[in-house]
């Protein structure tokens, strides 16, 4: 057998074996932890059902709009760059930061309207407003906000909802996650699922 032959079949096993380990193997065993408990979840894109329905994911910030403005009832998330409009919402099929720096005489802008809005919508001065409400995220799709900011909006949501101001706030608490392992990053509230429990106590 000549050399060229030899070289071929090296390569044919070679192929052979790493679409065996790479094709079919490594798939099989991604899939297999993933169906462990306490992993599927995760592995599914952390969809969130109410009464047998998908009614979002706890990863993806999806900004709700209100049927009445005056009268919105929702926690909102933060602005999203790719919108039209300064607080949104966004189109959660579109990935994006604004890629402006924080000295860019537009993107100041844009922050001092978004800030001048969320103080209209919530009816504090424009120095209550915290920074993350008037910030997009880099991926512009961020399903968490500052306690702060959840803080903020719950005045609004009680009024509109009917819901007594302590038992939102109590619902904002309750969905406040805290660093972690005790260190890393900061506390956040998810508003998909703050929203969901907003509405199950109405």
């Amino acid at each position: 057998m000549n050399n060229l032959a030899k070289q071929t079949l090296a390569g044919l096993r070679v192929l052979l074996v790493l679409t065996v380990i790479t094709g079919v193997l490594y798939p099989l065993a991604v899939w297999g932890l993933s169906r462990i408990p306490g992993l599927q979840a995760n592995a599914e894109g952390s969809v969130i059902t109410r009464d047998g329905q998908a009614v979002g994911s706890s990863l993806i910030g999806v900004d709700p709009i209100a049927a009445d403005p005056a009268n919105d009832p929702w926690f909102h998330t933060r602005p999203s760059a790719l919108s039209k409009d300064p607080l949104g919402p966004g189109d959660p099929s579109s990935s994006s930061g604004s890629n402006k720096s924080a000295v860019n005489e537009d993107y100041d802008a844009v922050i001092a309207e978004r800030r001048t809005l969320v103080a209209q919508r919530e009816g504090v001065p424009s120095d209550q407003v915290p920074q993350d409400a008037v910030t997009a995220s880099a991926s512009g799709l961020d399903p968490q906000i500052s306690p702060a900011y959840a803080d903020l909006q719950a005045n609004r949501v009680a009024r509109v909802t009917g819901l007594s101001t302590d038992l939102v706030r109590a619902l904002v608490t309750e969905h406040t996650t805290g660093r972690g392992l005790g260190v890393l990053g900061d506390p956040a509230v998810n508003v998909l699922e703050l929203n969901l429990a907003v509405q199950a106590a109405r």
